[in-house]
């Protein structure tokens, strides 16, 4: 219902020219969660400590067939690589009725009553955590939603991680007509998501996008090309590879020459570097993407190989062609005079926003708790936003 309300508002601004909907600006924000800043569990944790149990249930199992052979001598070999609460249970039960009647380690049989009495409870309990984490790797005992983040804004000014969510916006003219929440510290995966949600509330997508180079990736510039969206993407060296340093540096990947004809690469010796092979990597998100590989004939007792790269053998380059190919288009755009203006205007139209929301109007916590609430509580601010926006600028 809110997100309706927030849509018709939108489209009251155009109606009355306040914005376009041609152009967005991305960006976003993290917003400490309404959760006490110590209750963290960490998704690396309970595979330590689930390893841990399996190891020492291990120990005890090899103790009880060597104290008790006979006893365990028709069980199956028990396999504890996938263990859970049921099998733990089961194994401590055949434990205790093999070594029953038997001389036992007085530190084994503390072991086993530990055993018994914690295993259990903690893999339930390690199961329930990583189903609310899902693909994290962590969040908050008193909001499972919040995940861990490093924010800007630390009471005690030493960077520690807090809960919290990652606000996404769109706006135009300092305008807010799309946000989204996530539960990653990082933009470049809500791109597509932010960009569906906009397309799915206001029944169409922008022109133009404009981001900085956290949303630099080849998986984002291929979806704004799917979709028909003008890119005003930064990626991750386009400050640095226009800087003298980077541009007279004959040794990087992007300053070799490259022959179309023969697809082969010439170093900074004019050695050949050949075409060898295809490789892939997957990205955190899933995303295939194809890389070419190229290796020089001979390194052997070349003067530049210390400049030139550090490693044993011939040197060899991974290249992403569409990657490649669209840092190109990116790169034309925002050196031409309308990618200037939009790089000018964007820190103008974003940091505005959250100025006021953040700083001027004091919203830098959540106040409520859990996914849903808690986009509830972002549209409210964002409504807030564009209608005290738009009485103001009528009211002058």
């Amino acid at each position: 219902m809110l997100k309706e309300v927030f849509s018709q508002v939108v489209l009251l601004l155009v109606d009355h020219g306040h914005i376009t909907l041609k152009e967005a600006y991305l960006d976003g924000t993290k917003i400490e969660a309404n959760a006490n800043r110590y209750t963290f569990v960490w998704g690396r944790t309970i595979k330590y400590s689930r390893g841990r149990i399996r190891n020492q249930l291990q120990e005890l199992w090899s103790y009880a067939e060597q104290a008790a052979k006979e006893e365990l001598e028709h069980n199956e070999p028990e396999s504890f690589e996938d263990i859970d609460a049921e099998k733990v249970s089961h194994a401590i039960e055949q434990i205790d009725q093999a070594l029953a009647g038997k001389e036992v380690d007085k530190k084994v049989k503390q072991k086993l009553n530990y055993a018994r009495r914690k295993w259990p409870d903690a893999l339930e309990k390690y199961e329930e955590y990583e189903r609310q984490m899902g693909e994290r790797n962590s969040l908050s005992r008193t909001d499972p939603d919040a995940t861990f983040m490093r924010m800007k804004e630390d009471h005690m000014l030493n960077g520690q991680l807090k809960p919290g969510y990652n606000w996404q916006i769109t706006t135009q003219d300092q305008y807010i007509f799309g946000y989204t929440l996530h539960q990653t510290s990082t933009d470049t995966g809500t791109l597509s998501t932010h960009m569906d949600e906009l397309k799915k509330q206001l029944g169409q997508a922008p022109e133009v996008l404009v981001a900085d180079a956290g949303y630099g990736s080849e998986e984002n510039y291929e979806y704004l090309e799917e979709n028909g969206i003008e890119a005003y993407v930064k990626f991750n060296n386009f400050h640095r590879e226009q800087t003298k340093k980077w541009v007279e540096n004959p040794h990087r990947f992007e300053n070799l020459h490259y022959n179309q004809e023969r697809d082969c690469y010439y170093c900074p010796m004019g050695q050949e570097m050949t075409f060898i092979g295809k490789t892939t990597n997957k990205t955190k998100l899933g995303y295939k993407q194809n890389y070419r590989k190229y290796q020089a004939s001979n390194c052997h007792g070349c003067p530049m190989r210390g400049p030139c790269f550090k490693a044993k053998g011939n040197r060899v380059i991974e290249m992403n062609p569409r990657l490649v190919r669209y840092k190109q288009m990116v790169r034309e755009k925002l050196n031409s005079e309308k990618g200037l203006q939009y790089r000018s205007k964007r820190p103008v139209d974003l940091e505005a926003v959250f100025g006021q929301v953040k700083y001027n109007h004091h919203f830098k916590r959540f106040m409520l708790r859990g996914m849903e609430k808690v986009e509830i509580e972002a549209g409210l601010i964002s409504l807030a936003h564009n209608l005290r926006k738009m009485a103001n600028r009528v009211g002058r």
